[in-house]
């Protein structure tokens, strides 16, 4: 049976010179294929939408102050300035970090919420993986091949009003922590963002009229307590390819979920969501 290992206190030395030599490792990366990154933004739309989607922005969530919540719609304001209607190019390989940026006060953000060591705390331009939850939600409804995703190490959020099963988003953090999409089509493809006051669009638009279809299928969730304490949540992610008839034409396994709850599995999710 699978299950989770207790989390690694790291002291803040350690922490410190690790992310620094990730950080090195991730710019030799962005250097050495520098060619085959995504850069180009048009401003026309191209003529077929994939798969469109939005999230909503603000949620009540215990122990969390709704000011993370309204600086991270600002940070994420200017996050999609550097995205949206990027083009990705058959070979071209999408790279979110490498787009955005550094997120940094010179640049606007705002101290908003992130997760630390499985605690809610804030830092400048806390709230941006809900824009790489969001393309990769699309991306995984799409022909494009995710060629990096981390996922999420806790369960943050109860199921209340989820519109997504659990384990489909792609945590983020600068720079090594990264999405990265590369289209391995004979099509151009294109990210379109926008957001008001209650929730975040996205929508993946395309050169070619689509043939298929794509739909994310859970199976395997389970929850369970872990031999250390608290509990684990985990489940598969399959993708499944459509015809125009709705019939599949392949199903392939593509996530493999596990996390640590920070909530418990005992309590109703209207209890869990309170302030």
């Amino acid at each position: 049976m699978r299950t989770i290992d207790r989390p690694i206190k790291r002291s803040k030395l350690r922490s410190f010179f690790g992310m620094k030599y990730y950080e090195i490792l991730r710019r030799i990366l962005w250097i050495k294929k520098r060619k085959l990154f995504s850069s180009q933004r048009i401003q026309n739309e191209l003529p077929y939408s994939v798969f469109s989607h939005k999230t909503i922005l603000k949620r009540k969530l215990k122990d969390v102050d709704m000011w993370m919540q309204e600086n991270k719609i600002v940070n994420l304001n200017i996050a999609i300035r550097r995205i949206d209607h990027i083009t990705i190019k058959p070979g071209e390989i999408f790279s979110y970090w490498k787009l955005i940026g550094k997120p940094t006060k010179s640049k606007g953000y705002l101290d908003g919420m992130i997760l630390r060591n499985g605690k809610f705390t804030s830092s400048t331009g806390g709230g941006l993986c809900q824009l790489s939850n969001l393309i990769f939600w699309m991306a995984i409804h799409s022909p494009l091949s995710v060629i990096e995703r981390h996922r999420h190490s806790y369960d943050v959020f109860p199921d209340s009003n989820r519109t997504q099963p659990f384990g489909s988003g792609a945590t983020c953090f600068y720079p090594h922590v990264d999405l990265m999409i590369q289209n391995n089509t004979s099509d151009v493809y294109q990210i379109i963002l926008s957001l008001d006051n209650e929730y975040l669009y996205g929508e993946l638009r395309c050169s070619s009229k689509p043939s298929t279809t794509f739909k994310i299928v859970e199976r395997n969730h389970l929850i369970k307590p872990e031999y250390w304490g608290g509990y684990g949540r985990y489940n598969e992610l399959y993708q499944q390819e459509l015809d125009s008839n709705g019939n599949i034409i392949k199903e392939d396994l593509i996530i493999k979920n596990s996390a640590i709850m920070m909530y418990s599995p005992l309590l109703s999710d209207e209890n869990n969501s309170k302030n």
